[in-house]
């Protein structure tokens, strides 16, 4: 079983990786925006209307930061979709559930009632993780999350933390990890309705839509008139981004990781950001070029 289970994994990757066409100009233009780029960085970039990619060190395993949230919400949604949890339904925060810090979910009071929905976007919008490891919990922790994952194709995007057996793994990679070809395709795989249900995948992608995150990232450099579903994840070495841009003439997943980052700064300025930036500026002029954008602030 072990056995079959790996060459599945294995056939799905090849057969992902033969779908996918270079786009040779386009790497060229990306390899020569990174250069000098002071850390290590993973690049995937694929336009959804012409299945042509773009990868630098697309296969390297990276750690989520808060992306991890995403397998989170996959985990959730399989909860909702097998009917153990509801979406509107009410739960009790307890101070147990603290996770020390500045979330929102962190300032309640003992006992009181919150709904599924708003602790889901707590999670991905304003990235809670007070909310994000309750959520964990309740979607059948890391173990249940890595089973799904696992049986979607998934061989390296794990969550790590508070999860049996992902010790060594959480020390390298902290509370997740991933590749940015992984994470690419994660979001395009929901993105075209192939997790659970296409009614499943639909509430993802809304809760997917409403990053508070968007001023230093890559999200800024896109009109603000164009939906994009996006999570980004930050610790102080560590500056990453995924998004979908539903462009009007050609959809793109543009997924940025970096680690071990010389630039730990939390300003507006900082390296990975200021890149994350500009290689948005320039796939979103890639891509739609009849709609040129210039942000008020790069």
């Amino acid at each position: 079983m072990r056995k079959t289970k790996l060459l599945l994994i294995l056939l799905f990757t090849a057969i992902a990786a033969q779908s996918q066409k270079p786009d040779k100009r386009l790497q060229l233009k990306l390899q020569e925006a990174i250069t000098g780029f002071k850390g290590e960085i993973g690049i995937y970039v694929k336009n959804l209307k012409t299945g042509r990619t773009v990868t630098i060190n697309a296969d390297t395993v990276f750690p989520t930061a808060s992306i991890v949230k995403v397998p989170i919400l996959v985990g959730i949604m399989d909860k909702i979709q097998k009917q153990e949890l509801q979406y509107d339904s009410a739960l009790v925060y307890t101070d147990s559930l603290l996770y020390e810090g500045v979330d929102i979910l962190g300032s309640f009071k003992n006992g009181e009632k919150i709904l599924l929905k708003k602790i889901i976007m707590l999670m991905l919008t304003t990235s809670d993780n007070t909310a994000s490891l309750w959520l964990q919990s309740l979607a059948g922790k890391g173990t249940r999350i890595n089973e799904i994952l696992d049986s979607l194709g998934f061989k390296d995007t794990r969550v790590n933390s508070r999860t049996s057996g992902r010790e060594n793994n959480r020390t390298q990679y902290g509370w997740g990890q991933t590749t940015p070809r992984e994470m690419g395709m994660l979001f395009e795989k929901i993105y075209r309705n192939e997790v659970f249900s296409a009614a499943a995948c639909e509430r993802m992608m809304r809760c997917l839509g409403r990053n508070y995150w968007d001023e230093n990232e890559a999200i800024s450099q896109v009109p603000p008139t164009v939906e994009v579903f996006s999570k980004n994840g930050c610790v102080n070495a560590v500056r990453s981004e995924v998004l979908l841009v539903n462009a009007p003439g050609s959809p793109y997943v543009f997924c940025i990781f970096t680690k071990n980052n010389k630039d730990t700064s939390w300003t507006h300025t900082n390296e990975a950001w200021t890149l994350a930036r500009k290689l948005s500026a320039l796939l979103w002029n890639y891509f739609e070029p009849g709609l040129a954008w210039n942000p008020s602030v790069n």
